[in-house]
């Protein structure tokens, strides 16, 4: 039999859905564990969304849209970047995905040769790495230090920086690390990227879940002609099943995202996509309560933690924290298996985040929950 593709042999499942699956498994069997390993808000979609939805069912719009979807729902989204990122974009710069994964697919495909490189801070989100090299390119780390808060040095960025480079990936705040970038940072990045003659692709999906008083900064808001800016429904508006993701960008590159798409998937759900107009529109009380919430469950994980003796950095957004977990194992991926066999808490391993001895904890869920993870692995601790 004629084998598979080079591609898929080198790629790796995601750590974060295998240990999901495996936390499900062992619900399934009767186990009572804590997951703290998937990337949810454990709020319900607000009303007003789901109202929205069902008046698209009843008006009977269930039909196909254009690939870039409805012109409605774009038209939201750049009054969303006008409005709160200080952004024009016109329609045809604007894309709707079926989640964010996918418009950073597009933009993947779009945009990288084979023998392309890409540098990535680390800590990462396990998926760049893997959409990279699914398209023959080579993802370029740059490490960053729990110490300092893991925040980027441009000086670092710039050392990696050859004549193969073709992108920077930014994720700001950052899964899995909730840091932050400042203004000033960002700026200092796009400068490298126009030196150089690189794009940008900034990740701003955990935007409105920050910590620091206001949104950070859109990378696309110094350079928006090198920039492929991602973002979506999931996070913000509790709509992770929705699959709602968009991107923006300079027009021809979102022409050829629309051109792989077409051929891909055709366009996001058509239902989902008039509920996400609703949800651009008037959601700043769910925000703000969803916001609050969220900072109280990070002071609770990160003062537990740190008091059964696993050095946790406090994060400025997102709702992820990375627990240094040597303490019950040298190695992060022995000491998850661990916390979830013997603790029964469900945490993802840091290796594939590139987060050496750390494992990543969700705090997108109750205080209750975060109080009893931490108890069940402080007595892990003490076994």
């Amino acid at each position: 039999m004629k084998a598979l593709s080079s591609a898929t042999q080198t790629l790796k499942p995601s750590s974060t859905v295998a240990v999901t699956a495996r936390a499900l498994e062992l619900k399934r069997a009767g186990v009572d564990v804590v997951s703290m390993a998937a990337g949810e808000p454990d709020f319900d979609t607000p009303e007003h969304i789901k109202d929205a939805a069902r008046a698209a069912l009843i008006a009977g719009k269930t039909k196909y849209t254009p690939t870039l979807g409805v012109p409605e729902l774009r038209e939201a989204i750049a009054e969303k970047f006008k409005r709160e990122n200080s952004l024009e974009y016109a329609i045809n710069q604007i894309q709707v995905t079926t989640g964010g994964k996918q418009a950073l697919f597009n933009a993947c495909f779009a945009l990288i040769n084979p023998g392309d490189e890409v540098i990535i801070p680390a800590p990462f989100w396990v998926t760049y790495p893997e959409q990279v090299r699914l398209f023959g390119g080579v993802p370029i780390f740059v490490d960053t230090r729990a110490e300092d808060g893991y925040q980027l040095e441009v000086a670092a960025l710039a050392a990696a920086v050859t004549a193969k480079t073709k992108m920077i990936i930014l994720c700001s705040p950052s899964n899995p690390s909730g840091v932050v970038y400042a203004d000033s940072l960002i700026e200092a990045v796009m400068e490298l990227a126009e030196k150089h003659d690189l794009w940008v692709m900034a990740d701003e999906m955990y935007e409105h879940i920050t910590y620091t008083g206001k949104l950070p900064v859109s990378a696309a808001k110094f350079n928006p002609e090198r920039v492929i800016t991602v973002n979506g429904a999931s996070k913000a508006y509790s709509m992770t099943g929705w699959r709602i993701g968009f991107v923006a960008g300079p027009a021809h590159v979102i022409k050829a995202m629309d051109a792989i798409q077409g051929q891909c998937t055709s366009n996001a759900n058509t239902i989902a996509q008039w509920a996400t107009i609703a949800a651009l529109g008037d959601s700043y009380a769910y925000i703000e309560m969803a916001r609050a919430a969220f900072r109280e469950r990070r002071d609770a994980i990160v003062t537990g933690l740190n008091a059964i003796g696993l050095p946790t950095p406090t994060p400025e957004g997102a709702f992820y924290v990375l627990a240094d977990t040597t303490r019950i194992h040298a190695d992060e991926t022995e000491a998850a298996k661990i916390i979830l066999e013997r603790a029964r808490v469900a945490v993802v391993p840091g290796t594939d985040f590139r987060a050496p001895g750390r494992v990543r904890l969700s705090y997108a869920c109750s205080l209750e929950q975060i109080g009893e993870a931490v108890k069940r692995i402080g007595a892990l601790e003490q076994t």
